[in-house]
């Protein structure tokens, strides 16, 4: 029966908890996929911490590029922190339940960071781009009030958007069964349970999509084709090797935020089961939060070289 056949009044849920199924179908599995989601989480939050405490503590990092790689680790250990430490919890407890609150709450959270990444990759290449394609006026451009400004844009859109669509969504009356076939509350399965016909939130979702997420892509596909032009133009080989170093590790990132996400969005829903859908998820989840660091840190030499630089000051200071 789909959303739009549902009476209002029709089984509707009364329970002020939902249970979520995720990997119960693995049994005694669950211990292992356990072990190994918590040491892949302790490696995202120790990745992306002493990325931001390098560029804190050395001056030379201080720039606009590395500005906004800060905000990309807070911004990432908040989407993994906002799924994988419940979800944790699940894999150890029969009961899985979690409160309609904590699951508003965990799908408004997760829906922001998502969000606000897409823009933030975004204005992380329109820097990439005034730095090879317009370095003379990359200083002017890109001051600390600039940088703030499209960093605080990217955090205002998605807090902003994504409030109004959670709120609406569980606004609506809930029926028959409260197990959602999922290891965390996402917008697709926690709808799938109104009552009333869904559409609007639908609109709402496409419109979303259309402008927050596909329009920074865009945007980012269009940086790099200028960017590629112009590194193409360069007379020696070194200096195109060194231009395009600067942006590589970005690219990488967005290739692998996008990436992940088209295949949760492009795979035929026909074809598509249950355990693919959350193991898919789940490396959505923590594929581009873990790689994120490792790529900032051994592609780029000057993160490595402050890297060296604390750890020598931190022993020298032990030495004395």
């Amino acid at each position: 029966m789909t959303n739009s056949q549902r009476g209002p009044g029709e089984n509707q849920t009364v329970s002020d908890v939902f249970i979520l199924v995720g990997f119960s179908y693995l049994g005694e599995l669950q211990i292992l996929l356990f072990l190994v989601l918590l040491v892949i989480y302790l490696v995202i939050l120790m990745g992306n911490l002493l990325i931001i405490l390098l560029i804190k503590l050395n001056s030379s990092l201080h720039t606009p590029m590395y500005f906004f790689l800060v905000n990309l680790s807070v911004l990432e250990i908040c989407f993994t922190t906002s799924v994988v430490p419940q979800l944790l919890v699940h894999l150890l407890v029969e009961e899985k339940t979690i409160s309609l609150v904590a699951c508003a709450a965990q799908m408004y959270v997760f829906t922001i960071m998502g969000l606000t990444e897409c823009c933030l990759l975004a204005a992380m290449a329109y820097d990439r781009y005034m730095a090879i394609c317009r370095p003379l006026h990359y200083a002017t451009i890109m001051s600390g009030r600039a940088c703030v400004l499209l960093a605080g844009a990217s955090w205002v859109i998605g807090i902003t958007m994504e409030v109004a669509k959670t709120m609406w969504i569980f606004s609506l009356p809930f029926c028959g069964s409260n197990r959602i076939p999922h290891f965390f509350c996402d917008v697709e399965p926690v709808t799938k349970k109104a009552c009333t016909d869904t559409w609007k939130i639908e609109i709402l979702g496409h419109f979303v999509s259309g402008l927050f997420i596909m329009s920074p892509f865009l945007l980012i596909l269009l940086s790099y084709i200028l960017i590629i032009c112009t590194i193409l133009r360069l007379p020696s080989a070194e200096s195109r090797h060194k231009a395009f170093s600067t942006c590589s590790s970005h690219l990488m990132v967005v290739t692998l935020f996008y990436g992940t996400g088209l295949i949760i969005y492009l795979m035929p829903k026909s074809s598509s089961t249950l355990e693919t859908d959350q193991m898919i998820s789940l490396l959505n989840t923590i594929v581009s939060p873990l790689l994120s660091p490792i790529i900032y840190t051994l592609r780029n030499k000057e993160v490595k070289g402050a890297f060296r630089k604390t750890v020598e000051k931190s022993i020298f200071a032990q030495s004395w």
